[in-house]
């Protein structure tokens, strides 16, 4: 064998370096092939799959997504803070077909200039002076119309959607639009980002929800440069920035803005109303609410994938990846990897604080991160449980949760004491 060669020590195969840098000089395998993976199983319970897809390497190749799924949590964690090596600005995006080219698929400098123009509405500041008496009054009024449907009511189609629309729909600024719409754009085109599957149904209806909201900017824009409030179509109206853009960030706003905080909330009321000894904790000390909040996109990340590509050959825990690489980063996975977290299959308050993904990291860390928190955990959850603490899952009527690429409660009949 030449001096030149190296001998790589997983699959026996010997490489020969180009440069200091060569991914080549590393010791490296090809990513195994999960071709046992399939988008029904995914969709159904992702997490068995999870497990498999870490024991075996950090990441793999899956044919029926068409991308390397990349599991384990230091690996997505190295995606996260290198925009270098991978890229948000994917070819043949999903989401760019669903919504148009958005910040989440830029790269800096042009994902921050986009970014930028969302920080008044959004900022920590804005929220507690402006957006909290907002959220607190339509708490009280979708809270209001769950407790007049009585027992049996669905949490998260009678209460959770319709609140976490509504406050989306002011923030976005679309007063020419209804909560229902606003649920109905968000699944069609989150529906359209996750369509592995290339259904032509899916795009469709996609499609659809696109016109509309298009048509709905373009009817809002003038009125808000008239009358400027703290929406976030009133801050674009004032900025120079293309229509094509605003279009694109508002749909990609429509989509995460709406399931993230519906899920989390769905999610967290049934963790908790699942493990009693951890809703006596939250009841006795409404501090612990943060904490159940964390806890649950932990578990369950609402988002639970997106999407990079590899900007040149390189090898990432080990695992060769060509230049040019479709990437899926599974948060999902990640978040329940036991190299961080202690029984990560279960929900647990009390367990060690350590920082989840569930919101992205680097520089696409989710700007909405504190509205959701704003919403979910310091308004929506304590007023719940204060006026309804005898609430229970339905006995008579399983919930049921759904999705991999975005993941939540399906299904959730809750009861109390009338």
């Amino acid at each position: 064998m030449s001096q030149s060669q190296t001998t790589c020590p997983f699959t026996g195969a010997t490489s020969t370096p180009t440069s200091a840098s060569s991914p080549s000089e590393q010791p490296f395998r090809e990513a195994p092939s999960a071709d046992w993976v399939t988008i029904e199983d995914l969709y159904k319970n992702p997490f068995p799959i999870y497990q498999r897809l870490r024991e075996e390497s950090p990441v793999h190749w899956v044919p029926e997504v068409n991308r390397y799924m990349v599991t384990s949590y230091s690996a997505c964690h190295e995606i996260e803070q290198d925009e270098a090596r991978f890229s948000a600005n994917e070819r043949n995006s999903l989401m760019k077909r669903s919504m148009g080219h958005s910040m989440l698929r830029k790269d800096n400098p042009e994902h921050q200039v986009d970014r930028d123009s969302y920080g008044a509405t959004l900022r920590p500041a804005t929220i507690k002076k402006h957006w909290n008496e907002i959220f607190a009054a339509n708490n009280k009024k979708y809270l209001d119309q769950l407790i007049e449907r009585g027992p049996g009511a669905d949490f998260v189609w009678d209460y959770a959607a319709p609140y976490t629309a509504e406050n989306l729909r002011l923030i976005c600024g679309f007063h020419n639009s209804t909560q229902q719409d606003l649920q109905r754009w968000s699944q069609t085109l989150i529906d359209g980002t996750g369509n592995y599957a290339d259904d032509p149904e899916v795009w469709a209806r996609a499609e659809a929800s696109s016109a509309e909201v298009d048509a709905a900017i373009d009817d809002m824009l003038p009125y808000l440069a008239a009358t400027p409030d703290h929406s976030l179509l009133s801050n674009l109206a004032s900025m120079p920035i293309p229509l094509e853009a605003i279009r694109a960030n508002l749909k990609m706003t429509i989509g995460g803005g709406l399931n993230e905080p519906r899920d989390v909330l769905a999610t967290t009321v049934w963790a908790l109303l699942s493990n009693p000894d951890q809703l006596d904790a939250v009841l006795q000390d409404p501090s612990l609410f943060a904490r159940a909040f964390e806890e649950s996109v932990r578990w369950v990340a609402p988002i639970g994938m997106y999407p990079r590509e590899t900007t040149q050959e390189l090898v990432l825990e080990g695992v060769r990846l060509p230049a040019g690489a479709r990437l899926g980063v599974v948060l999902g996975a990640a978040n329940r990897d036991p190299k961080v977290f202690s029984e990560p299959e279960t929900f647990n308050i009390f367990r060690e604080k350590k920082p989840h993904l569930a919101f992205g990291g680097g520089v696409h860390f989710c700007a909405g991160t504190w509205i959701a928190r704003a919403q979910v955990a310091q308004i929506a959850l304590p007023e719940l449980f204060r006026r309804l603490p005898q609430l229970q899952l339905d006995p008579r009527s399983a919930s049921t949760d759904a999705g991999w690429v975005f993941r939540g409660m399906t299904k959730m009949p809750v009861v109390w004491e009338s």
